[in-house]
């Protein structure tokens, strides 16, 4: 038979639905705290809504966080917030799109090309070739003639623009790093508010199936004493 019975809420005195019901002996000691803070009467069999005790969670949350870090930064009011709509942090800094001007993308191929066996590669053949045009094919006497001081000019100007080039992507990725460490800590925040949440959902649970185990042994009792007072009769 389907139940239509409602109950009041001892801290709001709203009507719900009976299958909200959440006793105050169910209630997990730091959220039960913040409402007797709260309203002082409340006692351990007094009821409240999902609801209420949903938002009482939100504010155990909010509350350790200030506790412990000092101050809500933006990346905790974020976390938060998802808490609230219910949403995955890790999709959320997944979606996050990767805008690089166009300084910042010349720079990352420089540096890719500069790190890679191709420069490595290409320069020491160029190198060879330009030595050996002029030593052995021009005979030492050609445009850049023993001791190459073209060839260190031009060697010397590579090493001067590659280094700040490479040190533009290498400033780069540390930024990516930090967004990187950023985005960790957030998923990791989460990870810890939720395993907080799933621990007082089981003491939920286990209080509620105490007392649906209890409420089973009343029905027992009551039918055994039935029985023997039909057997004394």
């Amino acid at each position: 038979m389907k139940n239509n019975s409602s109950f009041k809420s001892a801290i709001s005195g709203i009507e719900f639905s009976e299958n909200e019901k959440i006793y105050g002996k169910s209630i997990h000691d730091p959220i039960l705290g913040l409402i007797i803070k709260d309203h002082p009467d409340f006692c351990d069999d007094d009821c409240i809504s999902v609801q209420e005790l949903s938002e009482y969670r939100q504010m155990y949350i909010s509350n350790y966080l200030s506790r412990e870090i000092g101050m809500l930064s933006d990346l905790e009011q974020s976390v938060v917030s998802s808490l609230k709509e219910d949403k995955s942090i890790v999709s959320i800094v997944e979606d996050e799109d990767e805008s690089r001007n166009f300084g910042q993308k010349v720079a990352d191929q420089v540096a890719d090309f500069g790190g890679s066996w191709t420069f490595i590669i290409s320069f020491v053949v160029f190198i060879v070739i330009w030595i050996g045009a002029n030593v052995f094919v021009l005979m030492n006497k050609g445009f850049d003639p023993y001791p190459f001081i073209l060839l260190n000019l031009i060697l010397s100007c590579i090493a001067a623009l590659q280094a700040p080039v490479i040190m533009m992507s290498q400033n780069r990725q540390e930024e990516k790093d930090r967004s990187r460490a950023k985005k960790d800590f957030m998923i990791n925040l989460k990870s810890e508010l939720e395993i907080r949440m799933i621990h007082d959902k089981i003491d939920h649970l286990i209080m509620h199936q105490q007392q649906e185990l209890i409420e089973i042994q009343k029905v027992q009792i009551e039918m055994m004493n039935d029985i023997l007072s039909q057997i004394k009769k």
